[in-house]
């Protein structure tokens, strides 16, 4: 009995690990397919496409799914779908526009880090020194990178920091999930979320004059490609896994595909003629480090009745 249980813990785990290493190559890929899209398109069509496209994939679902959601978790779903996708769809877009792809999927290791400050903060989590200790390394780390690029301009810090501000809104979306959305389906919870997010998606396409443009030509229509693969992979299937793997082995685990992100990311901008120093993957290593250790030890949560909530 003892070895089937250990058999069914050593698959489960095995699974978690298929799942953390598809998705890192499908959202470390998700940094050049931006760029790729944003060739001849503004980041607000690259953005609002991979929303629409994600949605239009989903939308089959969506009714099945509302179904199956309680009333009073349907806002929650909703507020997922637009921390955890929508916001930051456009902002790493934006942000692409003044750094490299590369730098983008470097910066967005700092997930996990978040999703442990936000947790303390407002979600009750109880963690260690040890990860305080990450926290600080990978911020470290993080100051470290912006000082190893030399010729800091207010223009690349404020564009960097819209890729922090959508890491920020990942660790929210994080705790969310992992306290309030456990017990409802992964694709209950995409299919609603996406499927919200088609309209204003649209309404973002009009207003850029996106349907205006000579859509059949070829650059456009590599571009706009590029989007909806951005979309369909890169956001409606990957979201549906990471849901699962939130579900699976925790947020904070889950949160630590931001480990292989960064290095699919640098691995495309290399191929893509990016300039990557020694000294910048150096930080990605100490940033890394800090995440590390910030995930070595299980958090230990207060039982939902003792927090009021």
């Amino acid at each position: 009995m003892d070895l089937r249980r250990k058999f069914e813990k050593l698959k489960g785990r095995a699974v978690d690990w298929s799942i953390f290493i598809i998705l890192s190559i499908i959202w470390g890929s998700s940094f050049r397919l931006m760029k790729v899209g944003m060739e001849v398109l503004s980041p607000y069509d690259v953005a609002a496409l991979r929303m629409i496209s994600a949605g239009i994939v989903l939308l089959p679902f969506a009714y099945n799914s509302f179904k199956k959601i309680p009333k009073n978790k349907m806002g929650i779903v909703i507020i997922s779908g637009l921390l955890g996708s929508f916001f930051p769809a456009f902002l790493f877009c934006i942000a692409e526009t003044r750094i490299d792809s590369s730098l983008a999927g470097i910066l967005n290791a700092l997930t996990p880090l978040f999703t442990i400050l936000l947790g303390v903060t407002f979600f009750k989590m109880q963690v260690s020194f040890l990860r305080y200790l990450g926290v600080f390394v990978g911020f470290i780390g993080l100051a470290l990178l912006f000082l190893a690029r030399g010729n800091i301009t207010l223009s690349y810090l404020s564009f960097s920091f819209l890729v922090l501000l959508a890491t920020f809104f990942y660790g929210i979306n994080v705790n969310v999930v992992s306290r309030h959305l456990s017990n409802i389906g992964s694709l209950n919870i995409a299919s609603i979320a996406f499927a919200f997010l088609i309209i204003p998606s649209l309404i973002v396409l009009l207003f850029t004059g996106y349907f205006s443009l000579p859509l059949s030509s070829g650059s456009y229509l590599v571009s706009t490609i590029a989007s909806i693969v951005l979309g369909v992979f890169g956001t409606a299937i990957a979201s549906i896994m990471f849901y699962m793997l939130v579900k699976r082995a925790g947020g904070l685990f889950a949160s630590t595909v931001t480990y292989g992100i960064p290095f699919v990311a640098v691995f495309w901008g290399l191929l893509s003629g990016e300039v990557i120093t020694l000294a910048q993957v150096a930080c990605l290593g100490i940033i890394l480090a800090g995440v590390y250790l910030a995930n070595k030890v299980q958090v230990k949560k207060i039982p939902a009745k003792t927090t009021g909530i």
